[in-house]
């Protein structure tokens, strides 16, 4: 099966900025693939190569199959994409606004009532636009991108401005688009625990560098496993955690050690807390912490950041 995406050292510069640096990418088909980075690390940048809105400085991009640099026409008959949920008209329907796209694509009128089923406006599809929620704007902006059921879908922070209620129902809807749609979805955000909680592929995108990339569960197993203390005294703990030469850090106000491979957690939580106790601080909770996105994320980042400063 090949990737429904990837590229081969892929670089965009602007004037003397290194933007993208030599990415190269592969997002499987059907998967929903977590484009990770900071604001300003390159992954707008990126997306925009692939649907060929900017020409690469070096490399190539490659979707469904086609080269976007050599056939773009083609290329973009392959993506529906979702860069911002706004260019709506606020004065005309859900429905009235996605037939003006369906027209431009030459599709049959039945398109629009699929779309709005997948993303379940139909019952809101009569109402105007201007008076549509941010979320009901994301999923009618979702909408347009599956008309013509596109193979790919490259999806640029959906969630931003969204409220609680509003993130929780675009997680979920994404996680099970491609089970429901056979698409493949290129999620690009900053929001590590809800790519967590959606994503079945990530790529870690760092300083214009894919620093990272892989099955997330996978990923997530080569994460150093952790052990947390809550304790009454957090800097007492730190302090004496970090005497015993362990790799600590206050998290959210738990004292979080990173274990050497292959350290049993069992056994050095047990020492650990011993300690604590001889050295007279309060432990209150120990235990393993999750290995998590953001763990992995963090233990990238810093080893790349020591590079840098290297």
């Amino acid at each position: 099966m090949s990737p429904a995406i990837e590229t081969h050292v892929l670089t965009r510069r602007f004037g003397r900025m290194l933007a993208v640096d030599g990415v190269s990418m592969t997002v499987p088909e059907q998967a929903v693939y977590g484009f990770l980075g900071r604001n300003g690390a390159g992954k707008t940048t990126t997306l925009k190569m692939l649907l060929g809105l900017l020409k690469p400085s070096a490399g190539r991009a490659v979707v469904g199959g086609i080269d976007v640099a050599a056939d773009r026409i083609a290329a973009a008959r392959k993506v529906g994409a979702l860069l911002e949920a706004h260019g709506f008209y606020a004065n005309l329907s859900g429905r009235e606004n996605l037939d003006l796209t369906r027209r431009l694509l030459g599709l049959p009128a039945s398109e629009i009532d699929r779309v709005l089923a997948v993303v379940e406006m139909t019952g809101d599809a009569g109402r105007r636009v201007g008076g549509y929620s941010l979320g009901m704007r994301q999923r009618l902006g979702l909408a347009r991108a599956m008309l013509g059921a596109p193979p790919v879908l490259i999806l640029d922070e959906p969630t931003n401005g969204l409220d609680p209620d509003g993130i929780a129902d675009m997680r979920h809807f994404l996680r099970d688009l491609p089970g429901r749609t056979g698409a493949t979805v290129l999620l690009s955000s900053h929001l590590l625990g809800e790519i967590e909680q959606t994503a079945s592929h990530v790529g870690v995108i760092h300083a214009g560098r894919l620093v990272l990339e892989g099955e997330l569960t996978a990923l997530r197993a080569g994460v150093a496993a952790r052990i947390a203390v809550r304790a009454t005294d957090a800097k007492a703990a730190l302090a004496l955690a970090r005497s015993k030469g362990l790799q600590a850090a206050v998290e959210h106000g738990e004292v979080v050690v990173a274990l050497a491979p292959g350290e049993a957690v069992e056994r050095a939580s047990v020492d650990l807390n011993r300690a604590l106790i001889q050295a007279g601080v309060d432990v209150i909770a120990i235990g393993p912490r999750a290995r998590s996105l953001e763990g992995l994320y963090r233990q990238v980042t810093a080893v790349e950041a020591q590079k840098e400063a290297a």
